[in-house]
Order: C-alpha cells, then structure tokens, then sequence
C-alpha cells in the first residue's frame, strides 16, 4: 500500500464478484467473529460518516475546506515536504483546492459503501476487507492536515496584523498622488505661461520680420532712386562739359577773329584778309545754327526750384478742392435730407390738422376727474396721491384698481375653474374656494417674501409649482389654495403696483423670472458702487460723483440717458456740481411697493433700449415677421449688431429665441444648424420674454 506522499491512486472499477480473497483460509468460528466485529466496526463508521464526514450535497469531505475550482495543486499532496516547504515561505489562500487523487479515492470508496449490504455473507465482507483497511488508513493520515490548519491560522493572523500597514500605505500613496497632481498642476501652469511667452516672441519675430522687410523695400527705393539721380548728374556733368567746350572754341574764334582785324597781324595782303574773314563768316554761322538750336530745344524749360514749387501748391490746391469738393458733397446731401424731412413734416402737418380737425368733432369732453375725489376711500388727499403725474389713461387704471378692489372685499368665495389644461397648475380646482380678503400691503409684503425665497434657492422646480408649494409652507395645504385664487386675483387687478404686475408676468409665462432678477440685482450693484464711493459713510453724494457712478455702472447709457436718471434722482439744470444728494432715497419704497422715480426710470429704460436692441436684430435680418429666420442667421446678425457678445451668452440668446434645452444646442458651424429654424415673430416675442441687452457698443456707435 503507497504512503499518502505517493502519486494519485487509480482504483480500478472491477465489481465485487470478481475479488478474491488473500490466501486466508478461515473456519467458520473465526467467520462468525469476524463477522460480528467487521458489521459493528461497519455501522458506527458508516453512521459517523453519514452524520459528520458528508460535505453540502452529500458528498464526503474531510478537506478542511472544500472548493470545487481545481485552479491551483493538482499534482501536489498537501502532506508532502515540499508542499510544507512552500506554505512556510508564501502566503497560501483561505480556500485550498482539494488535491484530484483524494477526490478520486474518496468517490470510489463511496460508491463502495453505497454497495455495501451489511446482510451479505462473510465471504463479500472479507472481500471488501482491504478496501476498508485503504480506507481507515487513509482516515487516520487525514490528522495531517491539522498543521496547516494551524498554518492558514497563523497566516490570517499575520493579515490581521498588516492591516495597519495597508492603511497607511494607502494613506501614503494618496498623499503621493496629491503632490503628484499639485506638481502636475504648476507644471500645467507653468507650460501655459511659456507657450504664451513663445506666443508673444513669436508675434514679436514676426514684427520685426514686417520692420526688416518694410526696410528693405525702402532700401531698395533709395538705391534705385540713387541710381536715377546718378544718371541724371553724369548727363548734366556731360553736358557741361560739352557747353563748356563750345564756349571755348566760341572764344578762340573771336580772338582770332579780332587777330584778323588788327593791323599789322596779316599785312596788307587781301588775300590772307579775305580768307580770315570766310572763315569768321563761316564760324558765326555754324554758332548762330547751335544756338538756335538750344534755343528750339531749351526754350520752354523752367528752373528746377520754380518747378518743384509749382508742383508744390499745385498739390495744395487739388487737396483744397478735393476737400471743398467732400463738403459740397455732404452739404448737398445734407440739403436734400432736409427737403426730404421738410416734405414729411408738411405731410405730417396736414395729417396731425386733419386729425385735430376730426378728434374736434368728434371727440368727447376731457373728463373732470376732480369728480372722483369722494368715490376713493380715503377722500381728496388719497386721489390727489394716486393721480399725481399721470395722465388720462393711467387714472382710469386707478380708478379701475379702486373700484376693483372694493368690488373684490365684497366677495366671500371665487368659484374654482376646473381641471382643465389650459387652468394654470396653482388653480386647478373644482368647487369654490374662500376669499382670505388680505390688504394691498399685506398682498405685496407675500409677493417679495416669495420673490427672497424664490432668490436664494436653486430654482429647480418651475415657478408656478414654486408658488404653489410657497403658499403650501405658509398657510398650509388646506389654505393654499383659498390663498392662491385671492393672490391671482389681486396680482391681475393691479396693474399699476410693480410687485404685482412683475409677478403677475412671471407667474403667466408673459416674462422670464430672470428679468426680475436681473434688475434687482443691477440695483444692488448700483447701491453698492453708490456705498463705495461714499468714504465717510454719510449717505451723501455730490452731483458729479453720481453721474461718475452712473456713467461706469452703465458704460453703455447715452448721455441723454444719464441725464434723464439724474434728474429722476432730483439734479436739476440750475443744480451745481457740489450740491449733496441723499443717495439711500433713491431706492427706497413705499408700504405697496412703489419704487421713488429714479428705480422707475431704470426700469422704463431697460425696456425701451431691449426694444431698441430687438429692433436693431429685425432690421439686421432683414426679414418679415411671418417669415422663418434659422439659427445660424440669428448668430450672425446678433454677432454684427454687439459684437463684444461672448460665446456663452450668444448661446444663451439664441436657447430662448429657438427654445433649445442645452443639450441640444449645436456648436457653431454644424451641420444641424441650418435645420433649425422658427418664425421670426416668435423668436422675437420670446426674446422681448428673457433678459436681453447690449453687451457692448457698435464700431460705428462708441459708448460715451
């Protein structure tokens, strides 16, 4: 029998009919015993093998721990020395594979004691008798495995003890990784500011590569004309030298001549005489001819200087007419727009007369509305405080609201208006609802408490679901309702309070909530400049330091404008530069929420230059308002009338004039661009919804 250090048995599978026995010959008392002692030994090893030494499903397992993988030790016994060898130098799993010869023994001595029928005779049973001694054989050698129990034991307890040490290896190398991104991090930085330094020098070669050019192309002009005016100063010097010759030859000539004619040089000899005097003939005539022919060819040549200063005032008198001629142009351009405007403001004459004629006829009386003095609650002063600085159309506003708002105090419920879909979400109900009947101050201290809370959140929810929930935490569920049909029909009678109408707007989708925003926080950041520039924290500013904060609070205002909000804020024409203002009164507001008028004008001034700025995109698309315009269309022309716009903001504009969620707004220049597309009218009204205005000024318009 092999030693369990062997190699795997290979049991055969030969049935118990064919065993034979050992060569023992056996009487029938030793049979009988033997008999006995083999079935006791049989039943409490079977009973402890069933009950004990059967693994999950039934099977035998003696392994200190079973695990089906055969990954790892297929061809090596867990008892042998180098096994032990092994487990003392590496670090071995929780889980050991069982070896493959043991669970080939173990399932062939299964099979063997499922066959077993202890009522067989003797015979069978000593045949099986070797098998069974393989088998308590191999049951006792199972006890070595008990030290490496002990070794996995030892082993966990080392795991237990690194532990600490994993952690802070890992605390380390996070520390590591960390100065490892922070190194990363300047190195970035640092590779930003060279590759801007190799910009700059780049630029800077690049400068002085134009300077070297432009310096060479002047050079070569120099040498050129160098050359010219040395071809023109060797023909000169030739042609003095030529003229010089000749008055020489000219002077010979009259000195021989006046040789001839002295006495005593030829004699009396006429002959010498005659011929002296052919020859002076013949030299006078040959001058006469070369002077005649300088006088033909230099006979209209000026003198340099003369000539440089007539080209001189020359080029001064076409400039001077080339300029008169620009201004006689603008003048008369500027004429014709004159007879043009005359022409329209004599159209517009006849037709503003022919309209007076008519609203003369057939207009009605001016209203006398000292008459309504006794129907307002609170009797002539109160009416002399909502009329003051408006006109007919705004008093009957006023008059409305009052009568409205009585009419209000005497309802007890508002009917519900249903579930439909067109209801908006904070008045869908059906039955009737009852009227909290609130006063105006209490109405508009609820609206600014909702406008803070709605400010300071994150503003995820829609605004009317917002409004909803806010009434909800006020007043509780069951009044939220009530509260919400008396809040609405309170916000869409007052048309005149800003509160009310602002928030009427927004809570009907008429405008964005971040116009509201906007302007608040515009008059925050006004107020604080205002606090700034106050050093002595007085309250007080001078006329001058006002306008300076206005002008670089609103670098985009004209000057007309600044003007307008100064006089809103109380400087007059007559007012000096050094008289003190109150600036806090400015923004103060009464108990309904009215703004002093300076506020109000920043307000109507936001509007008119958001309708002038929506103008100037109309014009600049060129189109009708029932015609489509696409998306890249828009970008160019909202690029060409405030081209200081960033490409976040342009994104943003163009969002609320298509309606695009931000994850399907497309890059510049994609394809998909140019399917987008909307009605003109409609981009407009949704722009005039959100906060639009100017980024910066036109090139042909400066800011002041």
């Amino acid at each position: 029998m092999d030693s369990p250090n062997s190699q795997p048995l290979n049991f055969p599978t030969t049935s118990r009919a064919h065993l034979r026995p050992l060569g023992v010959s056996i009487d029938d008392s030793l049979f009988t015993e033997t008999k006995n002692t083999q079935k006791r030994k049989l039943s409490q090893k079977r009973k402890t093998l069933l009950s004990g030494s059967f693994s999950i499903g039934g099977h035998l397992s003696p392994w200190p721990r079973y695990i089906s993988d055969q990954t790892i030790l297929h061809n090596r016994k867990p008892c042998s020395d180098d096994y032990r060898k092994r487990a003392g130098s590496l670090q071995q799993p929780l889980g050991t594979t069982k070896p493959r010869y043991l669970e080939q023994l173990e399932n062939y001595l299964r099979k063997e004691l499922l066959l077993l029928d202890l009522s067989t005779d003797s015979a069978q049973e000593l045949r099986l008798q070797p098998y069974r001694e393989i088998f308590e054989f191999f049951i006792e050698d199972f006890k070595t495995y008990k030290p490496l129990l002990s070794s996995i034991k030892h082993q966990r307890e080392k795991i237990r003890a690194l532990e600490p040490l994993k952690a802070k290896l890992i605390t380390v190398n996070e520390n590591c990784n960390e100065r490892i991104l922070a190194m990363r991090a300047e190195e970035r930085d640092e590779i930003s500011m060279l590759k801007k330094e190799k910009m700059n020098l780049l630029k800077l070669i690049d400068k002085k590569n134009e300077e070297k050019i432009s310096l060479q192309t002047e050079v070569t002009k120099l040498r050129k004309n160098l050359a010219e005016e040395y071809l023109h100063y060797l023909s000169e010097r030739d042609a003095r030298k030529i003229l010089i010759a000749d008055l020489n030859e000219l002077r010979y000539q009259r000195e021989d001549m006046s040789l001839a004619q002295s006495p005593g040089v030829w004699g009396e000899d006429p002959v010498k005489l005659t011929v002296a005097l052919k020859m002076a003939r013949q030299d006078l005539t040959r001058t006469q001819m070369e002077l005649n022919t300088m006088k033909a060819n230099f006979g209209d040549v000026v003198p340099r200087r003369d000539f440089e200063m007539q080209e001189k005032t020359l080029k001064e008198l076409q400039e001077q007419l080339e300029s008169l001629r620009d201004d006689y142009e603008e003048v008369r351009k500027e004429h014709e727009m004159l007879l043009q405007l005359h022409m329209s403001t004599l159209k517009e004459r006849d037709q503003f007369y022919s309209e007076l004629q008519e609203i003369q006829r057939t207009s009605t009386p001016r209203p006398d509305w000292s008459k309504c003095e006794d129907m307002v609650a609170g009797g002539r002063d109160r009416w002399h405080m909502l009329a003051e600085g408006k006109n007919s159309d705004q008093l009957v506003d006023v008059l409305l609201e009052e009568i409205g708002e009585g009419l209000l105090r005497e309802k007890d419920f508002f009917p519900g208006l249903g579930y439909g879909e067109s209801i908006p979400p904070f008045l869908r109900f059906d039955g009737i609802v009852e009227n909290k009947k609130p006063t105006k101050k209490e109405v508009v201290k609820l609206l600014k408490d909702a406008w803070k809370e709605r400010i300071t959140e994150e503003q995820k929810e829609k605004f009317p679901d917002f409004f909803f929930s806010f009434l909800e935490r006020h007043f509780g569920p069951g009044d939220a309702m009530a509260w919400a049909y008396t809040i609405f029909e309170y916000i869409k009678l007052f048309h005149t309070n800003e509160v009310m109408s602002q928030f009427y707007a927004v809570l009907m989708g008429k405008r964005k909530e971040s116009v509201y925003i906007k302007q608040k926080q515009t008059i925050a950041q006004l107020l604080k400049e205002m606090t700034n520039v106050d050093s002595q924290n007085e309250g007080l500013l001078t006329m001058e330091q006002l306008s300076t904060v206005l002008k670089s609070t609103f670098p985009l205002k004209k000057d007309e404008r600044i003007q307008e909000l100064m006089e809103a804020g109380g400087w007059h024409p007559s007012s000096s530069n050094a008289d003190l203002l109150d600036y806090r009164l400015l923004f103060m507001e009464d108990e309904e929420g009215q703004s002093v008028p300076f506020v109000q004008k920043l307000w109507e001034q936001y509007v008119v230059e958001k309708d002038e700025y929506l103008n100037e995109l109309k014009q600049e698309l060129g189109l009708e308002l029932n015609e489509e315009v696409t998306l890249p269309k828009v970008r160019e022309a909202l690029m060409n009338i405030d081209p200081n716009l960033d490409k976040q903001t342009l994104n943003h504009y163009l969002r609320q004039a298509f309606q695009l969620p931000m994850t399907e707004m497309p890059e510049e220049d994609e394809e998909r661009e140019e399917g987008i597309v909307t009605q003109l009218q409609t981009a407009l009204e949704q722009l005039q919804m959100s906060d639009i205005r100017r980024m910066g000024p036109r090139e042909q318009e400066p800011a002041s």
